[in-house]
């Protein structure tokens, strides 16, 4: 018999809150319409975001 093994369900909760939180963060500083739109973007693709801050840090 074949196992099944689900090997990204841990990270789901880690990016849901992160996004959660992300969204808040961007939402509350939102100075209009299209910023709070702009921000629930950014906040979908946090992770790519904040890859690239850190690379960008890093000087790679």
């Amino acid at each position: 018999m074949k196992k099944t093994i689900q090997q990204h369900a841990p990270n789901n909760p880690v990016y849901g809150m992160g996004f959660i939180g992300a969204l808040v963060y961007y939402l509350y500083y939102a100075t209009g319409f299209w910023m709070g739109v702009w921000g629930c973007v950014k906040a979908i693709f946090w992770p790519a975001f904040l890859v690239y801050e850190a690379l960008k840090t890093l000087g790679a």
